[in-house]
């Protein structure tokens, strides 16, 4: 038995004047079974912030499709695009005079293996079944102040910096970049790459059971229609990116991707 992606991207401008947000999920050239989802929250003004996360998506791409899974470690990849991506944006603010940054949180799927990077607080979510396994700890400082006791989960939500970040791609100070990865994928294992213009609105076991229950275009739909109604007028923008997986007796197919709600 093979597993096969079932996989998605959708996005939604909320209820801001500009969508600074940027998603995608990139299919390698040359490599099969071979995909790299990136999700990037962009900062800094009229056309900064999406000028920064526009950059996130394309060093991903360029670099994926330069990986070679033979003599690079997945690591290798996730590394260089962050921190290429951080140099750019960094670079850009002596060009356009803006203050641009950004988050971005990378997932890079292979043949039973899978490893991920983050940086910020846009996050990656991972799900077995219906249930919640794994989700990264943001870079910010409400962050800080739930791990280290001082406030709870729920305070974190309306707590009047939340938006704080510790670090970003295309700031002053080298960013702080967490790893991790995965050899034990199953049948129903599920990620989610989304921004706070997400994750805001839910808890992890409701992401967990939306996302098990249908399909990956299915759950993209339901999470932004959700997301827009407990927005109450006032919603950021909105990114995602599901990737399910699901066994097949069937010969491995190249994965499917769908397309979600237009931006």
């Amino acid at each position: 038995m093979a597993l096969n992606i079932d996989a998605c991207i959708a996005q939604h401008q909320g209820d801001r004047k500009e969508q600074q947000d940027r998603v995608a999920i990139l299919q390698h050239e040359r490599k099969k079974g071979v995909a790299l989802a990136v999700v990037a929250d962009g900062m800094g003004g009229h056309a900064g912030g999406a000028l920064a996360a526009e950059q996130v998506v394309h060093t991903a791409r360029n670099n994926l499709h330069q990986y070679s899974p033979e003599g690079e470690t997945p690591f290798d990849l996730l590394h260089t695009s962050l921190l290429e991506a951080h140099t750019m944006i960094k670079a850009s603010r002596f060009i356009n005079e803006k203050d641009p940054h950004s988050t971005g949180v990378l997932l890079l799927m292979q043949p039973g293996k899978a490893a991920w990077a983050h940086c910020g607080d846009s996050r990656l979510y991972r799900f077995r079944g219906d249930q919640p396994f794994f989700r990264t700890c943001d870079h910010s400082y409400v962050e800080h102040l739930v791990r280290s006791g001082k406030i709870s989960p729920k305070e974190a939500l309306t707590h009047p910096r939340r938006n704080v970040l510790m670090t970003s791609l295309g700031g002053r100070e080298k960013p702080f970049i967490t790893y991790d990865e995965s050899t034990d994928l199953q049948d129903g294992d599920s990620f989610l790459l989304c921004t706070d213009g997400l994750w805001g609105y839910f808890d992890d076991q409701e992401l967990a059971r939306i996302i098990h229950v249908s399909t990956a275009r299915e759950a993209a739909g339901r999470l932004i229609d959700l997301a827009r109604l407990r927005g109450h007028g006032g919603g950021d923008n909105v990114s995602i990116a599901i990737v399910k997986l699901v066994e097949t007796a069937e010969p491995k197919a190249a994965p499917r991707f769908g397309a979600g709600r237009p931006v």
